[in-house]
């Protein structure tokens, strides 16, 4: 099997001069967005344990590509030769930059010179726990993940983008792609028993005449380049669009849209949802003390952990979170100075 890279973006949002241009343009345009809220860019202290996680737990992976505005952490060794630092400059078309939406950093990463075929996309919130194999992400050259039905339900939410963007997602799939023939070629894909309950979501929702939704698990992501380069050529004025906000909007489609093609196309192999865990960083003290302990036990391979809190203890919950990594990932690994 070819070799597999993994992408890593962040962005440091305590950067006084990132801060400055950030501002510059969002004036009038983050009420429609929550590119502007505190949790979004907020340092836990933790990108390192993913550097950590991804050498112990995933050695079999060729290099790391680390994408930001050409902003560097001062732990971080540069000169790792399987570190490839990648500033948004370097691959996304001058039209759209400077970006502040993580869209436009993700529908890009194919142009990314010099990255394999075959990747995984990590976001800083995500994290590996324990030893993992090539093909927990990719077999027989195909990504592996949990394809599995989901009804997209009209909340009433403060961002309506959160809603939105599913439905913009699917809208395409269901343009190029029709439910029952999908579901023929491939239905041992769509029913496969390592989805375990979560596919009664699927056999529920089977006889609707259009895909009503994929459920997202949020885990790193398997992709290939060639589902990016696909959208592109079928979709280049959605993607433009989306591209050319600077900030996320609702009319905006997202990564989820490149798994949800190869879902559609059959070109994924299936996978256990149970290989991750998503989870939450609040104000629940009992919720948080549960992040803490799944990471000390190791009860996943991943996990990825939102922000949410709004009134709790950063500070506390910072250290805590570090001290349970550093129980699992206590040395440096060849990425830190």
């Amino acid at each position: 099997m070819s070799s597999v890279d993994c992408v890593i973006v962040w962005v440091d949002g305590s950067d006084k001069e990132w801060i400055k241009i950030k501002n510059q343009y969002s004036f009038n345009v983050v009420k429609e967005s929550e590119d502007d809220e505190a949790e979004r860019y907020r340092d836990y202290g933790t990108l390192k344990y993913l550097f950590r996680g991804i050498e112990k737990f995933m050695p079999w992976i060729n290099n790391i590509y680390f994408v930001t505005c050409g902003q560097t952490p001062e732990w971080l060794n540069t000169d790792n030769p399987r570190l490839k630092l990648v500033n948004h400059t370097d691959y996304i078309p001058q039209k759209y930059l400077p970006t502040f939406s993580s869209h436009p950093i993700e529908m890009n990463l194919h142009r990314i010179d010099g990255l394999s075929e075959n990747f995984v996309y990590f976001q800083d919130d995500m994290f590996v726990l324990k030893n993992t194999v090539k093909e927990d992400f990719f077999k027989n050259e195909l990504p592996c993940d949990t394809a599995v039905f989901n009804a997209i339900a009209m909340e009433k939410m403060d961002k309506e983008f959160r809603f939105l963007m599913p439905i913009n997602n699917i809208e395409i799939i269901n343009k190029y792609f029709r439910k029952k023939e999908s579901i023929r070629k491939h239905w041992r894909k769509y029913f496969s028993f390592k989805y375990g309950k979560d596919m009664l979501r699927t056999i529920c929702l089977w006889p609707w005449i259009h895909f009503t939704g994929f459920y997202n698990y949020h885990y790193p992501y398997s992709l290939t380049k060639g589902v990016l380069r696909e959208l592109w050529e079928k979709e280049p004025e959605v993607l433009d669009e989306t591209c050319s906000h600077r900030f996320r909007n609702s009319n905006d489609v997202n990564i989820w849209l490149a798994s949800y093609w190869q879902y559609a196309s059959g070109k994924f192999y299936p996978r256990s949802p149970k290989i991750g865990h998503l989870t939450c960083i609040s104000d629940d003290e009992r919720e948080n003390n549960a992040v803490y302990e799944h990471i000390k036990k190791q009860r996943s391979k991943m996990i990825v952990i939102n922000d949410t809190i709004k009134n709790g203890n950063f500070e506390e919950i910072k250290e805590n979170l570090v001290e349970s990594f550093e129980e699992i990932l206590p040395d440096k690994c060849s990425f830190e100075k």
